[in-house]
């Protein structure tokens, strides 16, 4: 796919470890990693290989790109449309409570959240417009480097239906594990950039 006159940008997307307060919806509800949530993460990055690392504001995320940051001696840069989406009135509450509470509805979000949104949430369609704007501004700062992007499950499998021209109802279909790292690869080139999906899970522990 390259040239000599390409620019090629890898980017790492790393997923957030456990967090405290177990297995919530907790996209825009800012909750600190759990001591495994901090364990995983540094498993998953004990290969110092980046240029510049990108994270979500959330401290989740933000918290493991600053020490990362420090002790690696890696510049980061905080990128706000890379938050999770919100989950409106199923934030804070766990997971089974809520599919408990509303199986028709969380069904149907789960089938296909481009047309289904939680009550007083972010639309899927919403969330993925920021975040693709997040990523067009990623390559245009940072184009040819190779970055870390700490982010989230939600943020990685929009950015992956947008990239892959992949239905967004069938997004709930990729596992994106905590502390799992998806490489993306862009060849960029007279304009156009060509993103290929490098792999999917390379690190992280299946759950």
């Amino acid at each position: 796919m390259s040239s000599q006159s390409d620019v090629v940008t890898t980017i790492d997307m790393l997923r957030h470890g456990a967090c405290d307060g177990g297995e919530i919806y907790r996209g825009s509800t800012d909750v600190a990693l759990s001591q495994e949530g901090w364990r995983q993460m540094e498993q998953a990055t004990t290969t110092n290989k980046w240029q510049t690392i990108i994270t979500s504001p959330l401290i989740r995320c933000r918290s493991f790109a600053e020490q990362c940051s420090t002790e690696n001696n890696i510049p980061f840069h905080v990128i706000s449309g890379l938050r999770e989406m919100d989950f409106g009135e199923w934030e804070g509450r766990l997971l089974q409570e809520v599919w408990h509470s509303d199986p028709k509805m969380v069904s149907q979000f789960y089938d296909d959240p481009s047309s289904v949104t939680p009550p007083g949430g972010e639309p899927a369609l919403i969330a993925q417009e920021r975040i693709v704007e997040a990523w067009r501004t990623i390559l245009e700062q940072y184009g040819g480097q190779h970055l870390l992007l700490i982010c989230h499950a939600g943020v990685i499998r929009l950015l992956l239906s947008d990239l892959l021209n992949m239905p967004l109802r069938a997004i709930a279909r990729l596992h994106i594990p905590y502390a799992s790292i998806s490489r993306i690869k862009v060849y960029q080139s007279e304009g156009r950039n060509f993103p290929m999906l490098m792999s999917l899970n390379s690190h992280g522990e299946q759950q």
